[in-house]
């Protein structure tokens, strides 16, 4: 089987730092895998540079076969990689309905028509209530984006990177500020949107449970390179990755 990703020897500096070095793995299609490691390991900044916001010193990025280094963010969303931030990105004094219609438009190409005829654009809007369906938003799809609870904002944020219908998805720290019962439902939604939307699925994350719960393979940065890559058997057993990072608690 051929990766639907393909880090190849990435490398990014600021200065004399070192924010990913010679950082090298492959994603497979289907999978579903965390990266972990301490603050400033270089996790975000890794997904800055394979979704296109920054743009890498050297190495390859190869999605599907075929190279992305150096693309737009733009170009490389309509190539088929979805992302959903650590602060939700959403439009907050809009519905809950339009943000994600807006995008499903987006992915039609039909934004600029919009404004014209709303409720001409049926598809765009029954996809989008099908996915704030999956996203149990459903009966708060008329309310302003901003009058949601954190956690719920979060899963907007979510459903609109999966209105642009990716075949990769990446979240960044998506249970960053949630409450443990957040946590929960959160770990229990995405495996669920994992599975419902057949995706391949990169999540950076600092609870632990949610990690070793759900992922399938777990690669861990320390300083911009990576420490270790495997199981989450393996991850938990690995001297070094107890040294650097979980504790001897894992």
């Amino acid at each position: 089987m051929t990766p639907i990703l393909q880090i190849q020897s990435l490398d990014k500096s600021f200065g004399g730092l070192h924010v990913t070095a010679n950082v090298s793995f492959d994603v497979m299609p289907g999978e579903i895998s965390a990266i972990i490691g301490p603050n400033g390991a270089g996790k975000t900044t890794l997904f800055n540079q394979i979704t296109g916001h920054l743009r890498s010193d050297s190495g390859r990025i190869l999605f599907n076969g075929q190279n992305i280094l150096g693309h737009s963010p733009q170009r490389i969303v309509a190539r088929g990689i979805g992302r959903a931030f650590q602060i939700a990105s959403i439009f907050p004094d809009e519905t809950v309905l339009d943000n994600v219609r807006i995008a499903c438009l987006s992915k039609r190409g039909e934004t600029r028509k919009y404004l014209r005829a709303v409720d001409a654009f049926t598809e765009a809007t029954d996809d989008a209530r099908a996915i704030l369906e999956s996203l149990g938003l459903s009966d708060q799809a008329e309310r302003l984006a901003f009058e949601l609870a954190h956690g719920d904002q979060k899963m907007l944020d979510i459903g609109i990177a999966l209105a642009l219908r990716p075949n990769l998805l990446l979240l960044d720290e998506p249970t960053a500020g949630m409450s443990p019962e957040e946590r929960l439902h959160t770990k229990e939604l995405i495996l669920k949107l994992w599975k419902e939307f057949d995706l391949a699925l990169v999540f950076i994350e600092h609870d632990m449970d949610m990690v070793f719960g759900i992922a399938q393979t777990v690669r861990v940065l320390q300083q911009g390179a990576l420490l270790a890559e495997g199981t989450p058997e393996q991850i938990r057993a690995n001297k070094e990755v107890i040294t650097a990072y979980l504790g001897e608690e894992f």
